[in-house]
């Protein structure tokens, strides 16, 4: 008997012999929980995961006018209450084990959008400052990546600064870039992280990394704003 690691309601999951003779993986969240949360479908910006009608959004537009860094991002669930709380709990409440929510979709997605190039990709985790390690004891993004079949090199630095969260959309776009490099990577890379909002941290830690060599640069996110 398995219970859902957000709600803690208990997941009936009937015997059947399909669910018997084979390997089967468990869910971690009920039905009610799955049903709240929102996969993007349909047309979406081909560069950032935002459901749009054509293949630019505008605010993708802009960037590549400015000289865009990412080749594309994708994110998988729309950013809704549900999700915003979950991620919420798992990220600033210290409940390390609720990743386990999204690692199906995850690895989904990684396959499915990535896997032209999959063998070729390095994982990439946004560091946290290490004021904001210490508070959480945890990176989230690492958590991510290492739920991914895939190498992983940590080979960003952040310094440490205000949150993102309490800035707005110009402040976050003129800010300084917070990364810096420890080594070059001469390869594609797969940024992980958990939202996208404004695609200002991907393309900050994009930017860093194509200056020290690294020809591609990708992004696989939780949730898109």
């Amino acid at each position: 008997m398995n219970f859902c690691v957000y709600c803690h309601e208990r997941i009936e999951q009937p015997l059947t012999w399909s669910t018997w003779l084979t390997v089967k993986k468990n869910n971690v969240l009920c039905t009610s929980c799955t049903g709240k949360l929102e996969m993007i479908s349909g047309e979406r910006c081909k560069v950032c995961s935002r459901a749009w009608s054509s293949s630019i959004c505008l605010d993708c537009q802009q960037w590549r006018e400015l000289g865009d860094n990412i080749e594309r991002n994708y994110s998988i669930f729309h950013y809704n209450e549900t999700i915003r709380e979950m991620i919420t709990q798992w990220k600033f409440r210290g409940d390390y084990l609720l990743r386990e929510m999204f690692r199906n979709e995850l690895k989904s997605a990684f396959e499915k959008q990535f896997a032209n190039n999959a063998a070729s990709l390095t994982v990439i985790p946004i560091p946290l400052s290490e004021s904001r390690m210490q508070e959480r004891g945890f990176n989230q993004s690492l958590a991510l990546a290492e739920m991914l079949d895939a190498p992983i090199k940590q080979v960003l630095r952040r310094k440490s600064g205000e949150k993102q969260v309490k800035k707005n959309r110009k402040a976050r776009l003129k800010r300084d870039n917070p990364f810096s490099i420890t080594e070059p990577l001469k390869q594609a890379a797969l940024i992980v992280d958990d939202i996208y909002t404004t695609g200002t941290t991907v393309r900050q830690a994009a930017q860093q990394l194509k200056l020290h060599g690294c020809p591609e640069v990708y992004s696989l996110t939780i949730a898109r704003s």
